[in-house]
């Protein structure tokens, strides 16, 4: 039997050495273990955002929105195996804020290639704070005056129905962005640059435009089969049970918490890239706190497309803390239906699959350890 190439030795050497140490920071006593904090100042959470973030990438689409309408499906099982005050890391826009919302982690890092991805998430950030309650937020996110009648036991779909019906309000919408703007700059004092403050008024402003309606066809994406905002909130889990960040009261608070305490942290990178992942790591494992769950989308099909990128990635992280509980999110796409299927699978059992060199293709990726 011809042996395994040297470079795939050492790799397999590299992932078992520093998979071992992750698994055992999710066994460290919280007695002895650095606690994640509570709150994060606005200095600090600018500097973590300059430090773990890479060059701004590409992507071929705008992506303002998910076009996930299964997402809420694993929530269930998410939940029986995790437990709250552990680490999210994540990717994409909205749909982060449902699963951290089913989670309450303490603390979240949203990677994602696009700086303009952490631009809308810094927009939902102001928009958070400056909300008291869903039906507030929902008006400062499209620019709509709050209808009538709207309270803690109003469902998402008749929220989002009720604000279908509301006009656009251009006075609105200038008074909300000035907001949106005043809270990063003024209270929180972020460096925006000219460029960011441009684009954060483009992501704004295509809310304002599209509505409740907006989707993933918007800003390029494909056109079929795209759920809208208003679908996506209201959609429900397998069991019939209303899981969004909207849903309710609850949900709403848990992601507003978060956002206020500067919990929920942009970084710009490519997950095969040499900084983000690698440092979301290390401030990590310097803190004994294991990754909780780390949801992936579809990320690794474009990995896969790469030359080694898919395999740069999984080196990365190798270098997250995990232990036996720590899951991937994934979702696959389902081509007869075009529709994305969402699955978990356990970090641990993958990554001892890719040392033992058992994963070479992107369909190895969605099979093994789920």
């Amino acid at each position: 039997m011809r042996s395994a190439p040297r470079r795939l030795v050492i790799v397999a050497a590299l992932l078992a050495l520093v998979a071992g140490a992750g698994a055992l920071a999710g066994r460290v006593s919280a007695a002895t273990a650095p606690s994640l904090p509570s709150k994060i100042g606005d200095a600090e959470f600018w500097q973590l955002i300059v430090e773990l973030s890479e060059p701004d990438g590409e992507f071929p689409f705008d992506n303002f929105v998910s076009n996930e309408v299964s997402l809420q499906s694993v929530i269930p099982a998410l939940q029986e195996r995790t437990d709250p005050g552990g680490v999210y890391l994540g990717v994409g826009p909205e749909q982060n804020f449902t699963y951290i919302a089913a989670l309450r982690p303490k603390i979240a890092f949203i990677i994602d290639i696009r700086r303009q991805n952490l631009l809308e998430h810094l927009m939902y950030k102001a928009l958070f704070e400056l909300s008291d309650d869903r039906a507030e937020f929902v008006s400062r996110l499209f620019s709509r005056k709050r209808p009538p009648a709207l309270n803690s036991r109003t469902s998402a779909a008749d929220l989002f129905q009720a604000f279908d019906r509301a006009p656009a309000d251009r006075k609105l919408f200038d008074a909300n962005l000035q907001a949106v703007t005043d809270n990063l700059t003024g209270r929180h004092h972020f460096p925006l640059t000219d460029a960011d403050r441009t684009r954060l008024a483009f992501v704004y402003a295509t809310f304002f435009r599209e509505g409740p309606g907006l989707n993933y066809s918007i800003g390029g994406g494909p056109t079929v089969n795209m759920p809208t905002y208003a679908a996506l909130m209201a959609d429900r889990d397998g069991s019939g049970q209303q899981r969004s960040y909207l849903a309710d009261d609850r949900n709403y608070e848990i992601v507003r918490k978060l956002e206020a305490a500067n919990l929920v942290i942009p970084v710009v990178g490519d997950f095969a890239g040499p900084t983000a992942v690698r440092e979301v790591g290390r401030y990590l494992a310097t803190r004994h706190a294991p990754v909780t769950a780390f949801y992936l989308s579809n990320v690794e099909r474009y990995l896969f497309e790469q030359r080694r990128a898919w395999r740069r990635f999984y080196t990365n992280v190798a270098i997250l803390p995990y232990d036996d509980r720590s899951v991937f999110i994934r979702s696959v796409l389902n081509r007869p239906t075009f529709e994305l299927e969402h699955s978990l699978s356990p970090i641990a059992a993958f990554m001892k699959a890719f040392s033992d060199g058992r994963i070479r293709r992107y369909q190895d990726a969605v099979t093994i350890a789920n």
